[in-house]
């Protein structure tokens, strides 16, 4: 029975996710891996089952994006080639990091961002 409030509540925050990275086009990473993180999962595993759910939220997305033709496919696939590269050094690179070492520098990733938005014209 315990799994299954579990499973209800990991399908309520991804309904949340799934709003905020489908409009503020950030992937939902930011929310997912430090829930993940939370319920003591090791960086690794945050991190890919983050990209699982990121995968079926962004598909989802891209569908309701293309509706109001907010989609410039060549930019989206041309990123996404060199993204795919970067996605293969990624997982090398966590495997080396502590999970205490992975919230630091995951936390100082987001304050940077959150200050770039917050102080860009």
């Amino acid at each position: 029975m315990a799994a299954y409030g579990l499973y209800v509540a990991l399908v309520f925050f991804g309904v949340i996710v799934g709003v905020g990275a489908s409009f503020s086009g950030l992937g939902g990473g930011f929310l997912m891996v430090p829930l993940l993180l939370f319920m003591h999962y090791e960086a690794p595993r945050a991190v890919g089952t983050s990209f699982m759910a990121i995968l079926v939220i962004s598909l989802s997305a891209l569908i309701a994006h293309n509706k109001f033709a907010n989609v410039d496919y060549v930019a989206g696939i041309m990123l996404g080639i060199g993204g795919v590269v970067g996605a293969q050094l990624g997982p090398r690179l966590v495997e080396g990091v502590s999970t205490a070492n992975f919230k630091k520098i995951f936390a100082g990733i987001l304050v940077c961002l959150a200050a770039y938005l917050f102080f860009q014209k």
